[in-house]
């Protein structure tokens, strides 16, 4: 339903329909929840970034990959501080238009550019795993990197086809009636931008699954199949981040959008439709913070690298504790 056309009647309905996704738990829990993602994210993601660029050791396809996704985790996280003002304003964007158009565009870049570059990590494993020998210049740095140019410019031009965000009636910012942040840029390009990158990553986990079960029954080495289970458990963990974070807001948009071309919803199907959104659009929010798993198994520099920091802060803490317990008894 465009602002634009929406008549007296119409709209009178439409406000009634937006009240009740304005009030009630959601206000208070919204902002709890995003401020628990914000500092999670934060955190994760500056350790992987401040990692990343401590390493000495030459870029390899696997680190260029999750650098970059990295990236785009970090940039949504520096948004959510207005996102987390939206909802403690009850819904209101207090911040204009053009903050609104970036923080809309990190957001869906975050999404559509985290999908983009797990089915790159996962068709990257696949390559590392089922064919070692053969089509390795495809994991090449120099490929790599044009891989991730395209990605991102696929991702802008994504979002470049939706349309404007406009204000209704009580001056919150909406795109097509519903609240900000909610539909994807092009809600027709739906079954490419969800199904073929879900399709990618279960076939390649699929695969790999079989090329390890193949390679146990033929031999033994342990250090070999080490390697290859790590392999797996970060094709795994790709595909429980797709499926927990990004299906349910995808699955649920496609289904009202079916019904939508069969009949206009009606003030309740729109109502449950709003609700359904907000609660999808958290789901898919929560990738920033499950994503920096995926580092710590993926490169064992990082892994051992966040070990040694941990490590280092737990010895720090104890020598403190017993410089100051020691100063105390001193002193009596």
């Amino acid at each position: 339903m465009e602002a634009e056309n929406v008549t007296p009647s119409s709209a009178h309905n439409q406000t009634a329909c937006d009240v009740f996704v304005y009030q009630g738990v959601a206000v208070v829990l919204f902002p709890i929840f995003y401020a628990a993602v914000f500092l999670i994210s934060l955190c994760g993601n500056s350790l992987v970034l401040y990692v990343m660029c401590q390493r000495k050791q030459k870029s390899n396809s696997t680190s260029i990959y999750l650098l970059n996704l990295a990236l785009s985790d970090a940039l949504f996280t520096l948004a959510l501080p207005a996102r987390i003002t939206y909802y403690i304003r009850h819904f209101d964007w207090p911040f204009g238009d053009l903050l609104c158009r970036l923080t809309m565009l990190l957001f869906f870049a975050n999404t559509y550019a985290g999908i983009g570059f797990m089915t790159c990590i996962s068709l990257d494993r696949y390559l590392a795993m089922v064919h070692p020998h053969q089509l390795q210049c495809l994991r090449s740095v120099k490929v790599v990197r044009r891989v991730c140019c395209l990605v991102w410019a696929l991702v802008c031009l994504q979002h470049a086809l939706r349309a404007p965000a406009k204000a209704n009636l009580h001056g919150v910012l909406q795109l097509r009636g519903v609240p900000l942040h909610s539909l994807p840029p092009a809600p027709g390009l739906l079954p490419v931008s969800f199904c073929c990158p879900l399709i990618t990553i279960a076939v390649c986990y699929a695969k790999i699954n079989l090329k390890l079960h193949t390679a146990a029954k033929q031999n033994s080495i342990t250090g070999r199949l080490r390697r290859n289970h790590r392999a797996n458990t970060i094709i795994l963990l790709v595909l429980f981040t797709f499926l927990v974070c990004f299906s349910p807001y995808h699955l649920n948009v496609m289904q009202f959008m079916s019904r939508k071309i069969q009949h206009q919803p009606v003030c309740e199907e729109l109502r449950a439709f709003k609700v359904s959104l907000q609660i999808t659009v958290s789901l898919m929010n929560l990738n920033c913070c499950l994503d920096p798993l995926l580092y710590f198994f993926a490169i064992k520099t990082y892994k051992r690298r966040v070990l040694s920091l941990l490590k280092d802060s737990v010895c720090s803490s104890s020598a403190s504790s017993k410089m100051t317990a020691e100063n105390s008894s001193s002193n009596t």
